[in-house]
């Protein structure tokens, strides 16, 4: 059961990185982790020894974060330009890039996006990510090109053209 404990601590950081990146809200995200460290804990007992903690805690975190998306939350108040931010970076053009980074992040859909960063933050391999928010491998694959073609296009200031053709 301690060694159970210390894996399951052990992947703290790694969700508080996700979630972060995923809401863009720090307090919402920390709220996201320490409720899937809640559930996680409860339903030890499922995890699978031999398999991957790290995923099986992302889909836990997956599972919660659509039930906050679908059920209504209370008003949130936007950060403007005016909102104190600790600068984190090494000068001003680096701080933009990542601004405009964030902003574009967070204007591609949440699935697209939920995918992007578990392969690009996370480093995780399609077929984790498949397993972790129960898609099959090929939706993976198009939600990933996609991001990354909205997320290439707005970094570079382009339009998003699509090449996809909407089928009736």
């Amino acid at each position: 059961m301690q060694d159970e404990r210390d894996r399951l601590i052990a992947c703290i950081p790694r969700l508080r990185r996700y979630a972060r990146a995923l809401l863009g809200d720090r307090a919402g995200a920390d709220d996201l982790v320490q409720d899937t460290m809640e559930r996680g804990w409860k339903k030890l007992s499922s995890w699978q020894r031999g398999s991957d903690m790290r995923a099986w805690l992302f889909g836990i975190m997956h599972n919660l974060h659509v039930d906050q998306v679908r059920k209504p939350s209370l008003p949130t108040e936007e950060l403007d330009e005016h909102t104190p931010v600790p600068a984190a970076h090494n000068s001003v053009s680096d701080g933009l890039e990542m601004r405009d980074l964030e902003s574009a992040l967070r204007g591609l859909p949440a699935e697209q996006r939920e995918v992007l960063l578990l392969v690009a933050l996370e480093e995780m391999s399609y077929e984790e990510v498949a397993a972790t928010l129960g898609l099959p491998l090929g939706t993976v694959m198009s939600r990933l090109s996609r991001a990354r073609q909205k997320l290439r296009a707005q970094m570079e200031g382009r339009a998003v053209v699509s090449l996809l053709k909407v089928v009736k």
